[in-house]
C-alpha cells in the first residue's frame, strides 16, 4: 500500500472513530473518487456505512462504480434501497446498467421500477444487450444533427445539449435518420457558421454494431488509434458510442479473463470474497484435472501389466523419466497456446491466419524438440548410470526410446496448442480455456503414452 493511501485510511479511521463527521466529509470532499474507492474496498462494513453517510450522491455513486466487484456486493447488502436507488441516478446510463447486471434479478427489477421512468428506460435497453458486446458497453449519449444543418445550428445543439460528457465530434444523420458520417469539433470552430454540415462529414467514419464482440470493439480502436467510435443498429441507425476509457477498462477485464482461464480459474472468483466460493470455483477446473490424472495413471498401469515379469526393472527405469516428459511437453505446448491465444485476442493478422502460425511455431517446436530430446537424453544417461552398471543392460535403447519420446511428445503438444485455440474459437469457445489446466493434463496423458509405447517397443 502507497504512503498516501496508507495515510488517507489512518485519517480516515481516525475521523470515524472520533465521531466528527463534519471533518469527515471534508475531508472526503477533497478527495478524487478513486482514492475513495481505494479506501473502501480496504476498510470493514461499518467504516464503509460511515464514508457513505458523509459523501454526497454524486460521489457516492462514482465510488459505488469504481469499486471492486466483491466490495460492490458487500455494499448492495449494506446500502438501502431508497439509497441504492438514488445512487444510480446519479450514474450515467452505461455504468447503471453495468451494476445492476451484478444484480440478482429481482432486486434488479425492483430498483429499476424505483428510478425514473425517463432513466430507467435507457437503462433497460441497454441491459437488453449482450454485457459483451459493444452495445452492451456502449455510452448513449450522443449528439448528432442532419447533413442539411449549418455549423452555426450544430453549435447551438451542442450548447444546448445537458450532457456532463466530452465530445470530440458530431454525428450526422440522413433525413430517413440513417448515419451518414461524423464531422471533427474542430470544423465547427474554423469554418464559416453557413457552411452546410453535409459538406465537412467524414463518409468513411469507422463505426460498430451493437452485438460486435467487445473483443473485436478493443482491436478496433487499437488498430485505428480511435478515441471514439459510433455504434449502430443494424439498420445504421445511430444509438450510441463507445470511448477510449471504456475500451481501457474492456482491455482489462479480457486481459484478466484470459489470465484466470490459462491459469484454470474464473473471474467470477473475485466477485465474492468467501473462501468457499472461491475454493468452488477453483475445483470445477481441478475436478477434471484429478480425472485426467487419473488417465495417465492408467495408462500407465496398462504398460506395467505390457512389460511383465521380465522387464520390471525396465518399466521401473522407465517411470522414473515420467515427470520429466510430462512437464516438458505440457509446457511446450502451453508456450504454443499462449502466444496463439494472444495473438487471436489482440486481433493480430498474423495470429488470423493458421498456415503462417503452423509454419512459424512448427520450426520453432522442432528446434526446441530436438534440444529438449538430445540435453533429456543426454540427463537419462548420465542418472541410469548412477544406478550402477547393473541397469546399463539396456540403458542405451532406453536413453533413445526417451529422447524420441520427448521430441515426439513436443511435437504432438505443439500441434495441440497450435490447433486448440483456433477450433475453439471457431465453435465458439474462448480459447484461453485450451491453455488451461484440463488440456495441460491430456498433453501428459498424451507424453506418456507415447513415452511407454517406445520404451515398450525399443527396450524389451
Amino acid at each position: 500500500m502507497a504512503d498516501e493511501q496508507r495515510q488517507l485510511v489512518q485519517q480516515i479511521e481516525r475521523l470515524i472513530d472520533s465521531e466528527d463527521k463534519s471533518a469527515l466529509r471534508e475531508l472526503l470532499g477533497d478527495q478524487r473518487s478513486s482514492d475513495i474507492a481505494e479506501v473502501v474496498e480496504l476498510v470493514d462494513n461499518e467504516q464503509r456505512r460511515a464514508i457513505f453517510d458523509a459523501m454526497d450522491e454524486p460521489t457516492s455513486a462514482e465510488v459505488l462504480e469504481k469499486v471492486d466487484e466483491a466490495t460492490r456486493a458487500e455494499l448492495f447488502e449494506l446500502l438501502e434501497d431508497e439509497e441504492l436507488s438514488s445512487i444510480l441516478s446519479e450514474l450515467d446510463p452505461d455504468d447503471a446498467a453495468d451494476v445492476l447486471s451484478e444484480l440478482p434479478e429481482e432486486e434488479r427489477a425492483e430498483l429499476l421500477e424505483s428510478i425514473p421512468a425517463s432513466e430507467s428506460a435507457e437503462i433497460k435497453e441497454l441491459m437488453s444487450y449482450s454485457e459483451d458486446s459493444a452495445g452492451g458497453i456502449m455510452d448513449p449519449a450522443v449528439i448528432s444533427v442532419s447533413e442539411d444543418a449549418t455549423v452555426a445550428e450544430a453549435v447551438n445543439k451542442i450548447r444546448a445539449a445537458e450532457i456532463d460528457e466530452d465530445f470530440f465530434s458530431v454525428y450526422v444523420v440522413s433525413k430517413g435518420g440513417r448515419f451518414v458520417g461524423d464531422v471533427r469539433i474542430r470544423f465547427l470552430l474554423t469554418r464559416p457558421e453557413g457552411t452546410r454540415i453535409g459538406d465537412l462529414v467524414d463518409p468513411d467514419t469507422i463505426y460498430v454494431t451493437v452485438d460486435m464482440d467487445q473483443e473485436e470493439v478493443r482491436n478496433i480502436f487499437s488498430k485505428n488509434d480511435l478515441i471514439v467510435v459510433p455504434v449502430l443498429e443494424n439498420d445504421n441507425k445511430l444509438v450510441g458510442r463507445i470511448t477510449a476509457d471504456r475500451i481501457i477498462e474492456v482491455a482489462e477485464e479480457e486481459a484478466a479473463e484470459d489470465l484466470y482461464t490459462m491459469a484454470g480459474t474464473d473471474p467470477d472468483e473475485l466477485d465474492k470474497i468467501s473462501a468457499f466460493h472461491a475454493a468452488r470455483v477453483r475445483m470445477t477446473w481441478l475436478f477434471p484435472c484429478l480425472i485426467g490424472t487419473g488417465v495417465t495413471a492408467l495408462v500407465l498401469m496398462f504398460f506395467h501389466d505390457k512389460f511383465g515379469k521380465g522387464s520390471s526393472i525396465v518399466y521401473t527405469a522407465a517411470l522414473a523419466f515420467v515427470p520429466m516428459i510430462a512437464a516438458i511437453s505440457g509446457n511446450a505446448g502451453l508456450q504454443t497456446s499462449a502466444i496463439v491465444v494472444s495473438g487471436l485476442a489482440t486481433g493480430h493478422l498474423v495470429a488470423l491466419r493458421v498456415s503462417q502460425v503452423f509454419t512459424r511455431e512448427v520450426r520453432i517446436a522442432i528446434l526446441v524438440a530436438l534440444s529438449c530430446g538430445v540435453i533429456g537424453g543426454l540427463a537419462c544417461a548420465v542418472l541410469l548410470n548412477l544406478k550402477g552398471p547393473e541397469s546399463t543392460i539396456n540403458s542405451v535403447w532406453l536413453v533413445f526410446a526417451f529422447g524420441t519420446a520427448m521430441f515426439s511428445a513436443i511435437m504432438v503438444a505443439t500441434t495441440l496448442g497450435l490447433f486448440l485455440p483456433f477450433l475453439f474459437r471457431r465453435i465458439g469457445i474462448d480459447p484461453a480455456i485450451s491453455s488451461g489446466p484440463l488440456v495441460t493434463t491430456a498433453n501428459d496423458s498424451i507424453s506418456v503414452a507415447i513415452y511407454m509405447t517406445l520404451t515398450l517397443l525399443l527396450v524389451t
